[in-house]
């Protein structure tokens, strides 16, 4: 399966709490962390949800 690289770009200050979870959940905590996931539908699920806080690549 495919892999994606999803980089944390912008704070989660004054941001919903779910989506604050979802950043935990992900992985990422601080800005500019790299963290790699694979591709399932349940991935691409969260990061469309924070898609204004992160940035993603394929690996």
């Amino acid at each position: 399966m495919a892999k994606i690289k999803v980089t944390k770009v912008k704070s989660a200050i004054n941001k919903p709490l779910r989506q604050k979870r979802v950043l935990e959940s992900l992985g990422l905590k601080k800005i500019g962390q790299v963290v790699e996931h694979e591709t399932t539908p349940s991935i691409l699920g969260m990061v469309a949800k924070v898609s204004h806080l992160v940035s993603v690549e394929e690996a």
